[in-house]
């Protein structure tokens, strides 16, 4: 059986929208994208190529998957292109249709939920989901999410959109391991626990 492993940028209110760069995610008028860059360093940057041993493939919804293609596709200047190039990506959409535009990327039609619980039960290695919020938000619903690896920012912006949603069920977690970079950002592993 795969686990399904959540791998994604918070602040302390528990914001994941448009960690990456100010244009990343406007959904909502979000205007404060980008928050995460001032807080990059050796350690953050290590820990998203880290877990690449141990995955057989990459999860994401719609709207993460095109940004990752406009930002991250056929790059040479950076060690993480060439990984998601090669990598397996599921993408879990109702609106795309196949041909995707990215080697090796697989849609999968129908509820999230369902999709993506076939997926991981079925045998392999660990499929990861990068940022993705409205599909980890679905997951989490269903109890399908196995570990989460939160890069939790010392920051608060005070709106945008949120990791945990209101209607999510009471989720049991177990910290696994815990490190915090030289700007401040606590990495935490979560594993389920048993209820």
């Amino acid at each position: 059986m795969s686990k399904i492993v959540v791998f994604l940028s918070v602040t302390l209110d528990g914001v994941m929208q448009g960690p990456g760069h100010p244009d990343e995610d406007r959904r909502g008028g979000f205007d404060r994208g980008g928050w995460a860059a001032p807080y990059a360093d050796a350690m953050t940057m290590g820990m998203a190529s880290e877990g690449a041993g141990t995955t057989d493939a990459l999860l994401f919804g719609r709207h993460t998957y095109e940004q990752f293609y406009t930002v991250w596709h056929g790059r040479t200047d950076n060690p993480f292109s060439p990984i998601l190039d090669n990598s397996r990506k599921y993408v879990a959409s109702r609106t795309l249709s196949e041909p995707l535009p990215w080697a090796n990327s697989v849609l999968l039609k129908g509820e999230a939920a369902e999709t993506v619980g076939a997926l991981r039960a079925g045998p392999g290695n660990d499929i990861v989901i990068l940022g993705s919020g409205e599909l980890v938000r679905s997951l989490l619903a269903r109890d399908l999410v196995d570990r989460m690896i939160l890069l939790i920012h010392p920051l608060v912006l005070g709106g945008g959109q949120r990791l945990f949603a209101a209607t999510n069920p009471v989720l049991s977690w177990r910290l696994a391991d815990s490190r915090v970079s030289t700007t401040g950002v606590v990495i935490a592993t979560y594993e389920r626990a048993e209820d």
